[in-house]
């Protein structure tokens, strides 16, 4: 967690439940993470681990039919958003806390134009006329490099590539400067070239606005490129923490090791012959969410697990450097 003390966001031991015909679903059980002023935060980890969950934890979007933040609290400007009233949280989505979400297609409202989209937001939150939302629109569009922004006002998402939605997205997500931008999967739709446009337009409007960003990826090189701290998740739990240059440098938990080895390599290992050796796999299944989880939930994947390991859940300890892991066997 960051020690600077200086934290936007502070989420602790944040637990989130959904009810299903096979029982309750803990998805989010017990994470905590700081986010400071400025920053961008990584949080990795396999699909179905809960980075979604906490994103949305965060804003307060759970469903309540099914889901529900069974405890923890989640700080931001003095105020604990987790038991927030419905009013102020309202107040808050959109204008102080953004998120772009992963899909914009579906993200998007299909029948409004894009500059009826982003208008809409600003009125809700800075209180000016019509008019003057739709210039902070046209502004927007033109911030994320839409050419032509007083055209695309009047263009429906389905008459944009995939690209420009994203930059859409983007433009609805800064159009009332928020403090914090949470970005689900921001380029998991794209080819590789308009991802690094867009993580690129990303990082530019941070370092020009100071907002903060916490980018929520499967993909580590997106992490190693774009974060300056990573928080690595396993079955609902975190599992490490660390300085990005860290992390890479010195990965602590056996699950952020097994994610290290499986990233496709370019180079070609002299030792190999010529032939770039093969990924490596994570043996076994994660485990199931509606069963209590005993002990570590990777051990029963882990090269190194004991006894200890699959009957006492490991805690998180400072392995120095801003670097944690929950972990007994963990090994610099």
């Amino acid at each position: 967690m960051n020690a600077s003390g200086s934290a936007l966001l502070e989420v602790r031991d944040l637990c989130t439940q959904f009810s299903t015909l096979d029982g309750v679903v803990r998805a989010v059980d017990g994470v905590s993470f700081d986010v400071a002023r400025g920053e961008t935060l990584g949080i990795v980890g396999e699909s179905g681990c809960g980075k979604s969950v906490t994103a949305l934890s965060i804003l307060r979007l759970i469903p309540p039919e099914t889901g529900r933040i069974a405890s923890g609290s989640i700080h931001f400007e003095g105020k604990d958003l987790a038991t927030l009233a419905e009013p102020e949280m309202k107040r808050l989505r959109g204008h102080r806390i953004s998120m772009i979400f992963q899909e914009p297609m579906t993200s998007l409202n299909p029948v409004l134009t894009v500059g009826t989209q982003i208008a809409e937001n600003v009125v809700r939150h800075l209180d000016v006329s019509w008019k003057a939302a739709r210039e902070r629109a046209r502004e927007m569009l033109d911030l994320v490099r839409i050419s032509d922004g007083q055209r695309r006002l009047d263009e429906y998402p389905h008459q944009l590539s995939g690209g420009m939605r994203q930059r859409v997205m983007i433009a609805m997500a800064l159009s009332c400067d928020p403090q914090v931008l949470i970005a689900d999967e921001p380029t998991t739709a794209l080819d590789v070239t308009i991802q690094a446009q867009i993580l690129d337009l990303m990082l530019e409007l941070k370092e020009r606005t100071g907002t903060a960003i916490v980018l929520i990826t499967h993909d580590l090189g997106v992490v190693a490129e774009t974060a300056e701290r990573v928080v690595v998740m396993y079955a609902g739990r975190k599992v490490e923490e660390a300085p990005v240059d860290a992390l890479f440098a010195r990965p602590l938990h056996p699950y952020t090791r097994g994610l290290m080895a499986a990233i496709p390599r370019l180079d070609v290992d002299a030792e190999s012959g010529g032939r770039r050796p093969r990924l490596q796999e994570i043996p076994g299944l994660v485990p199931r969410l509606t069963q209590p989880i005993v002990g570590c939930a990777f051990a029963s994947r882990c090269s190194l697990a004991t006894d200890r390991c699959r009957v006492s859940a490991p805690p998180v300890v400072d392995a120095g450097g801003g670097h944690t892991v929950a972990c007994w066997e963990a090994r610099p």
